[in-house]
C-alpha cells in the first residue's frame, strides 16, 4: 500500500491560495457550512453577551455578609465572558460574516437566559444554569463542526473549558455559602416591630 502524501504540492496550494484571495482566510480547504457556522457563532456571541450583562448587574447587586467575594467573581466572570464574545466576533469576521451585536432579538439569539435573582444565593443559581446551559450548547457547536473547522472547534473548546471553570467556581460558592449560613436575602428586611 503506498504511502498518501502529507501535503498537497506545494505549487497547487500556491495557485489556490492565489485564487479567490479576497476571501481572505477562507481557502478551498475550508469544508463547513460556513453560513451555519456563522450563526451558531452569533448565538454564542448572543449568549456571552447575555452573560456578562447578567454578570455585572449581580456584580453591582450584591449584598450581605459574603458580597465582596462573591462580587470579586461575578466581576471575574464578567470580564472572563466579555474577552468570548471578543473571540468570538473576530472569527466571525474571519469567516467573512458580520457579529450581530444588535440589542435587538439579544434574548432569543442567545441560548442562556437573563435572570436577575432575588438574592446572592438565588444570583449564584443563576449563573451556574447559564453555565450548564452554555456548557451543553458549546459542546454541540464543536461536535457539530467537528473536524471541518478546526480554528473554530479549537476556539470553542477553549472557551468551553472556561465554562466549565465557571461552573466549578460558582457550584464551590454556593457549597461554601450553604457552610457559612448566608442570610436568605441579599437586602436585609424591614422589621414589623412597632
Amino acid at each position: 500500500m503506498a504511502a498518501k502524501p502529507f501535503l498537497s504540492d506545494i505549487e497547487t496550494i500556491r495557485k489556490r491560495a492565489r485564487e479567490h484571495i479576497d476571501q481572505g482566510a477562507i481557502t478551498a480547504g475550508y469544508t463547513a457550512d460556513r453560513e451555519t457556522v456563522i450563526k451558531l457563532l452569533n448565538e454564542a456571541l448572543a449568549t456571552e453577551i447575555v452573560c456578562v450583562l447578567r454578570y455585572k448587574y449581580h456584580y453591582y447587586m450584591a449584598k450581605g455578609i459574603h458580597a465582596k467575594s462573591v462580587a470579586a467573581e461575578f466581576l471575574e466572570h464578567a470580564n472572563e465572558e466579555q474577552a468570548h464574545a471578543d473571540q468570538i466576533a473576530q472569527r466571525i469576521t474571519q469567516l467573512d460574516g458580520a457579529p450581530n451585536f444588535s440589542p435587538d432579538g439579544l434574548l432569543s439569539r442567545s441560548h442562556a437566559d437573563y435572570v436577575e435573582g432575588d438574592d446572592l444565593v438565588d444570583m449564584i443559581k443563576e449563573d451556574l444554569v447559564a453555565e450548564r446551559i452554555a456548557i451543553d450548547s458549546y459542546r454541540e457547536i464543536i461536535n457539530y463542526i467537528g473536524t471541518a473547522d478546526p480554528t473554530t472547534r479549537r476556539m470553542m473548546e477553549d472557551i468551553l473549558a472556561m465554562e466549565e471553570e465557571h461552573a466549578e467556581d460558582l457550584a464551590t460558592l454556593l457549597d461554601e455559602l450553604g457552610k457559612k449560613g448566608e442570610p436568605a436575602k441579599a437586602r436585609p428586611e424591614k422589621s414589623t416591630k412597632h
